[in-house]
């Protein structure tokens, strides 16, 4: 850099302690998604604290470094001090949020830069060290971060912005670069990018869902898919297609192994043609190293990866995701069964209605035809009518193919009662004279 830029960059470069002191009651407090997020040791030392801090909101997403406010017993004890309002519920932080400890913010994927652009007055996060020419890259996510630092700065809601500049940040291309002078402070910290847990072996159900759809799919497509052991059967059963591309909101972990196999190239890909795209990548170290300054992965806000207008100019994108349930009209459910928040809509809504724009694009929802209670009575995921309070993620006019390990049933132009038909014969067996019973009350005269 030169001596103005390195002279702003040493001047500003603080301590953890110094940082986290810089946290103002009343402050909405965001990071990065996934592995860009800021170290444990940042959040907790902004954690510590909470005792002298009030109505402090943590926002985050994709929750990968834990931290002290996935505890339930600090959560409850910081409560009305630091108080957990996500952009998605993860895993990790389920129980917190099923103790109403932490609220949340509804959002889709496209949407998310701007949510956090109107709500954060604080982001501090991970990024790769300053280049000589005095840029920074931000590595393994730019899902909201460039339009916290530009439009929240416009919009005079964002007053703080500490990059955390971690040498084993991976440098990744595409629109995935700021300024120096974007960013207020930095810490100079070092310390392990945190990585997805692989998941176990699929499940015979994972491994039956996921070859369905992997015959499905046609060379050329342009794939897009969540993340679980359905994904990975699918991936699995990809053997012997050629020139795949992706464009995604998460790079998926079995990216490396796709590549080596010559399965996916981005060939065909109208945008970006020739590299994998996606808003974050989360995985492995030999992930990592693959993305690492690799021509063909590129990292984009969400507003571009998840625009369903972008998403839509490729031909024959082909969206993969899973759902909790599904009702006989065809309403969708992502994230929540009745009142209980389980997940977070993401960019799933995104892609459904950018497949469906897609020249020959395909949407898939994948669910299990039902779930076993501990009591061992089945369940049915296919339901007459959700329980109220379970959020519609994905309205039933967008509905394409739903799959379970029983089939796939097409929805696309069909009515209400052909739905009810085609999803009868891909619900569990033993299930389906009771569905059909029900649907004798509500659908037929």
């Amino acid at each position: 850099m030169d001596a103005k830029l390195t002279e702003y960059y040493k001047s500003r470069t603080i301590s953890i302690t110094d940082a986290a002191k810089m946290v103002k009651s009343g402050d909405i407090v965001g990071t990065a998604l996934g592995p860009g997020i800021a170290s444990q040791e940042l959040i907790n030392a902004i954690l510590d604290r909470w005792e002298e801090l009030e109505n402090v909101q943590w926002y985050d997403a994709v929750q990968m470094t834990p931290h002290r406010l996935w505890d339930l017993e600090f959560a409850r004890k910081a409560y009305g001090h630091i108080n957990y309002v996500p952009g998605f519920i993860g895993v990790p932080i389920r129980k917190v949020g099923e103790a109403r400890l932490a609220d949340y913010v509804p959002q889709v994927g496209w949407q998310a830069p701007h949510v956090a652009a109107a709500r954060l007055s604080v982001l501090v996060r991970q990024v790769a060290p300053p280049n000589k020419n005095g840029y920074i890259n931000l590595g393994l996510d730019n899902f909201y971060t460039t339009c916290v630092l530009r439009e929240g700065r416009q919009n005079g809601r964002c007053r703080l912005a500490i990059a955390e500049v971690n040498e084993n940040m991976p440098i990744v291309f595409g629109d995935n670069w700021v300024h120096v002078s974007e960013f207020d402070y930095f810490i100079e910290h070092t310390t392990p990018i945190s990585e997805y847990p692989m998941r176990p072996e699929p499940t015979v159900t994972e491994k039956t869902i996921g070859a369905l759809i992997s015959d499905m799919i046609k060379d050329g497509d342009c794939i897009q898919m969540g993340i679980g052991g359905i994904t990975e059967a699918i991936l699995a059963g990809l053997e012997g297609k050629r020139h795949l591309g992706i464009h995604t909101e998460m790079v998926p972990p079995s990216l490396l192994d796709l590549v080596n196999k010559g399965i996916v190239d981005n060939s065909k890909k109208v945008n970006h043609t020739g590299a994998t795209t996606a808003t974050f990548c989360a995985g492995d170290k030999a992930l990592y190293d693959y993305v690492n300054e690799n021509p063909a992965v590129g990292i984009y806000p969400s507003t571009i990866t998840n625009s369903p207008i972008y998403i839509g100019q490729n031909p024959n994108t082909v969206a993969i995701n899973q759902a909790l349930q599904i009702d006989f009209t065809g309403q969708i459910s992502v994230e929540s069964m009745g009142s209980r928040q389980i997940s977070g809509s993401g960019g799933q809504p995104d892609f459904q209605m950018g497949a469906l724009w897609s020249d020959g694009g395909r949407a898939f929802t994948v669910l299990r035809a039902a779930t076993k209670k501990k009591d061992g009575t089945l369940v049915s995921n296919i339901v007459p009518a959700f329980e109220p309070g379970t959020i519609a993620s994905v309205p039933r006019y967008l509905a394409d193919y739903i799959v379970t390990e029983y089939g796939i049933a097409h929805l696309k132009y069909k009515s209400m009662r052909e739905r009810f038909e085609a999803l009868v014969e891909v619900a569990h067996p033993d299930l389906r004279g009771e569905l059909r019973e029900a649907a004798k009350k509500t659908l037929y005269p």
